[in-house]
């Protein structure tokens, strides 16, 4: 019979054997980086912001039920000191990115959000909740008016629902960014643009040109404004203590 710590010893093998595997299948390599402790969070919104319909499984989707409890759980750590929102994302459900816009918004600790490849459609809201807001020079964003999809009642009251609904993208993007409620309107309704849809799709400085993100920068420039941000929310908090 093999002794306890035989034993111990081929679980432990056992163990690293699978962790390896796991991320040969899942990143392609076997030595992946570890980040160090850090006062800083870090927020994937990758693919589409699935809400209450579940989207097929070929998707890729950031569900916004995994998401609440993560800006809960970051609000509530002492440990954590600031939060970067990383975008990268086709839009999705109305609802969902304005919960989750809300949320980020009302946060008390320091936000840097990035655009990267794009933050479409609903992305839009979610990219302008944070503190400051940064674009990489190559990505896009794409204003348009909101879309139903499924089974639609043609009647008026249908049509004051999606205005009502699209009046509230319009009052969160303009009262946590730089640009007027009419320029805004006119990139949204804009004919020509696109090639099927009504809207207009901005380019890295053209988004900061119209007052839509704050700047064109990068993970660098991001983490360095969110440590400035963090330094000054304790000088806040140290002079109202005193």
């Amino acid at each position: 019979m093999k002794d306890d710590s035989s034993k111990e010893k081929e679980k432990d093998q056992s163990k690293s054997q699978s962790s390896l595997v796991d991320k040969i299948q899942q990143l392609g390599q076997s030595n992946v980086p570890q980040p160090a402790d850090s006062n800083i969070h870090v927020l994937p919104i990758i693919g589409q912001v699935e809400g209450h319909v579940q989207l097929p499984s070929q998707n890729k989707t950031t569900k916004y039920e995994h998401l609440i409890p993560q800006l809960i759980a970051i609000e509530q750590n002492p440990k954590i000191e600031g939060l970067v929102v990383l975008l990268n994302t086709v839009g999705g459900d109305v609802e969902a990115g304005l919960a989750i816009s809300e949320m980020i918004s009302s946060l008390s600790k320091p936000t840097v959000s990035i655009v990267l490849g794009g933050g479409h459609s609903i992305g839009v809201p979610i990219a302008v909740s944070a503190d400051y807001s940064f674009i990489v020079e190559t990505a896009t964003m794409t204003i348009h008016p909101i879309r139903m999809t499924g089974l639609v009642i043609g009647v008026p009251q249908t049509f004051e629902y999606m205005d009502k609904m699209q009046d509230r993208v319009i009052s969160f993007v303009t009262g946590h960014s730089n640009i007027p409620e009419e320029k805004f309107k006119e990139l949204m309704f804009d004919k020509g643009n696109l090639t099927r849809d009504i809207g207009t799709n901005v380019v890295g400085q053209q988004a900061v040109d119209t007052g839509l993100i704050d700047a064109v920068g990068g993970v660098k420039q991001a983490m360095s404004k969110l440590n400035e941000l963090i330094e000054q929310d304790k000088e806040t908090k140290k002079q109202v203590v005193q």
